[in-house]
């Protein structure tokens, strides 16, 4: 059933459709956060990636939560960006999620419902009043692929499996003599025209012969 936008008052967000906020002088420091799990609820974790004001990397956060919903390890993706920036003093951040749900509840165009979700909404949306300029965008998973790498990452340390070395968000290594992976790997891609598109960077030597399982991807919960 397709979500309908809340009756709430867009003041009651951060902002709706855009901020109004105090603009400090440097440029903003930038956020992809992400969150996985594996079941909903399953085994969950998250990824964040942030760069200064530069475009430079300057963390990438990955950790294991877990039995938990999509959504709610979203919020927490949020909320350890948010902790990762005012502790390095950051006055401004702009956030760049994949997650529709989070971003509109976050602006004020989604009422928060669900009861799991609540407390880290409450704790999230404190937290970004804290900032200078703070704003919260909502971005395709194609331009968040290095916070959903991270956050597979977690979840395939976890499970045992080894990552590859030289990149994040690999969840199985290669020996350099052309060995198979150590383990399974869980990788997203999509469909398009005939063609099937990995959603990360898959490094193995030339003539690797894998084989794959098709199922649909698991659609994060809509919860309001």
């Amino acid at each position: 059933m397709p979500r309908t936008p809340s009756s709430k008052p867009a003041s009651a967000g951060l902002f709706v459709d855009g901020p109004a906020e105090h603009k400090p002088g440097g440029p903003a420091f930038r956020a992809n956060i992400d969150g996985a799990a594996r079941g909903n609820p399953g085994p969950a974790s998250y990824g964040v990636v942030i760069r200064n004001g530069k475009g430079e990397i300057v963390a990438q956060l990955k950790k294991y939560i877990g039995r938990m919903t999509n959504n709610v390890a979203e919020y927490y993706a949020l909320i350890a960006a948010l902790d990762y920036a005012q502790s390095h003093g950051v006055k401004a951040l702009r956030i760049e999620s994949d997650s529709e749900l989070m971003v509109k509840q976050m602006r004020g165009q989604y009422k928060v419902k669900s009861e799991d979700l609540r407390p880290l909404y409450e704790r999230a949306t404190k937290m970004a009043k804290g900032f200078e300029s703070f704003r919260i965008e909502h971005v395709y998973r194609e331009q968040n692929r290095e916070a959903d790498a991270l956050a597979n990452q977690a979840l395939d340390e976890t499970a045992g499996v080894a990552p590859a070395v030289g990149a994040p968000g690999k969840s199985a290594s290669t020996a350099s003599d052309g060995a198979k992976p150590a383990g399974p790997r869980w990788i997203q891609a999509r469909f398009r025209s005939g063609i099937l598109y990995p959603l990360e960077d898959i490094d193995l030597p030339d003539g690797t012969e894998v084989e794959f399982t098709l199922r649909p991807a698991r659609k994060q919960t809509p919860t309001r």
